[in-house]
């Protein structure tokens, strides 16, 4: 299968060389390169991609041109994934792209976009429904937490620290399971104590635990 891109920057080199690594994959294709939002969504329109790969900030105004194209995508095409690229892990954004749901949705910082590999493999899982958010965010996230003083976050242990990790990155719990070297049975404990802890609610095994603990680790202090 190959899921058709638009790719929204308005950095010219950027721009092309991530065309330029993109079209040496036979299961990407971009089908267009945009340099603003207008032009962005024009292209939304007219070609209806699987996925939309975009900067945040963009003319006109360079603020969070990206979150408005993940929003209008929300709302008039919710069948179109949408990964939003950013030079750092900045909670507000996280928030804003995963209130409203984390499927098809992703966050990548652009120091990981020269990796051709992960890059063809996050717009694979947005396009097919599922999240994708970059582990070093996840990182930053927790860490912030931690620093700001959050006793909640305080209360988990070192491998309950990983377990959120791993879900907030969009990880099944085979997944987690295995990264971990342990039994599914005690990845749901550790998931189960988690969310206790943290006092999250929704489904632990689909998206809703996603959103539940990213949401909850962009938000700030409760």
């Amino acid at each position: 299968m190959t899921h058709r891109v638009v790719l929204a920057e308005d950095n010219f080199l950027l721009r092309e060389g991530v065309r330029g690594m993109l079209s040496t994959v036979d299961s990407v294709k971009v089908v267009a390169g945009c340099a603003d939002l207008p032009q962005t969504l024009a292209a939304i329109a007219e070609l209806r991609p699987d996925v939309v790969l975009t900067d945040i900030r963009m003319p006109p105004d360079r603020r969070d041109e990206g979150v408005q194209v993940a929003d209008h995508c929300r709302r008039a095409h919710p069948g179109i994934g949408v990964i939003l690229l950013s030079q750092y892990a900045e909670p507000g954004y996280v928030r804003a792209l995963l209130g409203q749901g984390t499927q098809r949705r992703g966050y990548l910082l652009k120091e990981r976009v020269s990796d051709l590999d992960d890059l063809v493999t996050a717009i694979g899982i947005v396009a097919g429904g599922g999240s994708v958010i970059d582990p070093k965010v996840v990182e930053t996230l927790i860490d912030a937490r931690t620093l700001a003083g959050d006793g909640e976050l305080g209360r988990l242990t070192r491998r309950e620290r990983e377990v959120l990790e791993g879900i907030a990155q969009g990880r099944t719990n085979a997944a987690i399971a295995d990264t971990l070297v342990l039994t599914p049975h005690a990845v749901e404990k550790h998931i189960n104590s988690i969310f206790t802890k943290l006092n999250l609610s929704g489904d632990r095994v689909n998206h809703p635990r996603v959103r539940a603990a990213l949401l909850y680790l962009a938000e700030g202090r409760r």
